[in-house]
């Protein structure tokens, strides 16, 4: 059977999953399941995507599909095998998916694109808390691309759950102005809109 991935493509999370296939030359179909539908409840305990079937084998959450997509199929790895260095790659996929995902898309991206005033107007409020914040963040990102990808010089797994997000993000002034001045970020995410696995992943 045919790796499925169940969620929608606008997903960040879901779009991680699918880069970690096609960088694995995984094939996979996406099964377009809606967050808190009957499907996705069915699957994950909150209706949350994605989520993934393999063979009747049944797993949610990204990271740890993201894992078992790495770890199932032949060929190299998206993690490394030297212990330290494979566990820096953990700490930034779980940086990523925790605080990185709700400082830039819960609080920042999301408020953007859905939180409206009476008048139809962007309800600031929440992104006005956040943007403060985008100098220490961005200079930490900054920092951990600075030799060519996320905590390391080779392509991994954490690239794969920050590009969706910064990718998202630099749609809206702040976070586009915060990128356009950290030189790594800038030359990060031009290597990344060059890679097969982010732009065939884009919807």
């Amino acid at each position: 059977m045919t790796l499925q991935i169940l969620g929608v493509a606008f997903s960040n999370f879901v779009r991680s999953v699918r880069m970690v296939a096609e960088e694995r030359g995984v094939a996979y179909e996406l099964v377009p399941i809606g967050p808190g539908s009957k499907d996705a409840k069915a699957v994950h305990p909150l209706g949350q995507v994605p989520a993934m079937n393999h063979d009747g084998f049944e797993l949610f959450e990204s990271q740890s599909i993201a894992r078992y997509i790495d770890a199932a199929f032949d060929g190299p790895r998206m993690t490394p095998d030297d212990l330290q260095a494979a566990a820096v790659i953990d700490q930034w996929v779980a940086f990523t998916a925790t605080t990185i995902d709700q400082y830039l898309m819960r609080r920042y991206v999301v408020p953007y694109a859905f939180y409206k005033d009476a008048d139809g107007n962007t309800d600031r409020t929440l992104i006005d808390m956040t943007v403060p914040g985008f100098s220490k963040l961005f200079g930490a990102l900054d920092k951990a691309v600075s030799d060519g990808y996320l905590g390391s010089p080779q392509f991994n797994m954490a690239d794969c759950f920050l590009m969706p997000i910064l990718s998202a993000a630099s749609n809206f002034p702040e976070a586009k102005e915060a990128i356009a001045a950290s030189d790594n970020l800038t030359g990060y995410m031009a290597r990344m809109n060059e890679r097969a696995s982010f732009t065939g992943t884009a919807a």
